[in-house]
């Protein structure tokens, strides 16, 4: 089932993740969700085994999110927001790759 969304920046944190994202009107927000956390989580428990053996048994991603319309600003102010989420230093060891 392909689900049309567009993802148009992001960044990634070691506790949470920023995306500006479109989604087609027929397609729920907690359904888009749903389909990133799982579709993600698959993936990066398919391809890295330390993430495997970490979270055996257990959930990758948290349950809750939090969403906003993007309807009274632009996306331009959006992914700018969503660039300066880095943390100023770098957090130990954590780097994406």
């Amino acid at each position: 089932m392909a689900h049309e969304m567009h993802i148009h920046a992001g960044s990634i944190n070691r506790d949470h993740v920023h995306m500006l994202i479109s989604i087609p009107p027929n397609l729920s927000v907690s359904r888009a969700v749903q389909f990133l956390k799982g579709k993600s989580s698959h993936k990066l428990l398919r391809e890295y085994k330390s993430l495997r053996k970490r979270y055996w048994g257990q959930h990758l991603w948290g349950r809750g999110y939090w969403v906003n319309t993007s309807g009274n600003v632009t996306d331009e102010v959006w992914k700018e927001y969503i660039k300066n989420q880095k943390p100023p230093e770098p957090d130990d060891d954590f780097e994406v790759v």
